[in-house]
Order: structure tokens, then C-alpha cells, then sequence
């Protein structure tokens, strides 16, 4: 069994957090340091640390994270001018929680994907 993480307890409710969806499946939360008006993040409720340990056994409820963050969009007014889903995987991708998480980010124009630095590194 792998060990309870950050989110797993949100999901639990056993630690506070703004939970704006919740079913058997994945749980959706606003992200405590927004980087938009609308950050919210889609975790599936089985803890999975990173995308390289998704299996075919996860690939209905990861299918089920792009609906809950498409109605989610539309119940915050974000679904017609655009948003960004982002999901980070690893050291190099910032991923601060090793527990798969999408973020949902929109209510702003949003720049560019990636830094300068990123698509030309010295």
C-alpha cells in the first residue's frame, strides 16, 4: 500500500481544504496558492505518484479527471474564453506533491506554456 500523502488526506477529509467536487472516483480542490482566479486541483482518489505509474487499470478514472475538469470550467465561467491543464511528472516538471494531480487554471489571459529559458536552454 503506498503511504497516505497531502492530498490522499484532503481527499479523506481528514486535512481542510475547499473541495469543489468529490465523488468515488477523483476529488477537486482550489489550490491553496492560486496562480489564476480559478486553480483547481483533480486528484484521482487512489493515490498514483506520478504519471509514469499510471497502468491500464487507472486509464477510466484518468478519462473521468478531463470531465470533472471540463464541467468544472463551465461551473466557474472559464469554459469559453479558455484554460490550461497542467499535470507535472518528476524532479525537472516541478512536481511538488507525488500524488497525480491536474491543475485547472483560467480567469486570466494566460502567457505562454514555458519560460524563455525552457525553449532555448544555454
Amino acid at each position: 500500500m503506498t503511504e497516505d500523502t497531502l492530498f490522499s488526506r484532503i481527499a479523506q477529509r481528514e486535512l481542510p481544504a475547499d473541495i469543489v467536487f468529490q465523488d468515488d472516483r477523483v476529488t477537486a480542490f482550489r489550490d491553496v496558492n492560486p496562480q489564476a482566479p480559478t486553480h483547481i486541483l483533480i486528484i484521482p482518489n487512489k493515490i498514483i505518484p506520478t504519471v509514469n505509474d499510471v497502468t491500464e487499470s487507472d486509464e477510466a478514472t484518468l478519462g473521468h479527471m478531463f470531465i470533472v475538469a471540463r464541467d468544472l470550467a463551465r461551473s466557474e465561467g472559464i469554459a469559453d474564453d479558455g484554460y490550461r491543464l497542467l499535470v507535472n511528472c518528476g524532479e525537472h516538471a516541478n512536481q511538488e506533491v507525488l500524488h497525480l494531480h491536474m491543475h485547472l487554471v483560467g480567469g486570466v489571459q494566460l502567457g505562454r506554456m514555458l519560460s524563455q529559458q525552457a525553449r532555448n536552454p544555454t
